[in-house]
């Protein structure tokens, strides 16, 4: 993990990866309990049995959505920032869901800065995600996300 002294110093790495997370599990309870939060019950995501007559690879696969909210999980494993009083999302722009993520896979996150632009109190960084999914060619989310981070 990178340590990040202050809001500010972020713009030392723009342009530059900041790193890689750890791998972790996308497994079946995950993907039914993101199912129940949302309400897409989609089979699927749900069905295990008819996944295994009817899905390609024979598995559920988790929702897009799941994908992109195991951000904040994966971020902190690559870099923090230590003088800071608080981040605050600000959205995301051209998010990708472009392989599946069958039940059981493990993902990890690639993250590199593309931007940070001063604003008022901190500044708002401008985050490359590229999620793999292990022993595939090609990710399965690609995104660019912000967050205002401030002093």
């Amino acid at each position: 993990m990178i340590d990040i002294e202050t809001p500010a110093a972020l713009a030392e790495w723009v342009g530059r990866k900041l790193g890689t997370s750890e791998w972790i599990t996308v497994d079946q309870k995950t993907i039914d309990l993101f199912a129940e939060a949302t309400g897409d019950h989609q089979w699927i995501h749900i069905d295990v049995e008819r996944a295994a007559r009817e899905m390609p690879g024979g598995k559920t696969i988790a929702h897009g959505f799941l994908t992109l909210s195991l951000l904040p999980r994966l971020s902190p494993m690559i870099y923090r920032v230590v003088k800071r009083s608080r981040s605050i999302n600000y959205g995301s722009n051209k998010v990708r869901f472009t392989a599946p993520v069958p039940a059981g896979s493990r993902v990890r996150l690639h993250l590199t800065v593309k931007a940070v632009d001063s604003i008022t109190g901190g500044v708002r960084v401008t985050m490359e995600n590229e999620m793999e999914v292990e022993g595939n060619t090609r990710p399965c989310l690609v995104a660019e996300t912000m967050a205002q981070v401030y002093d």
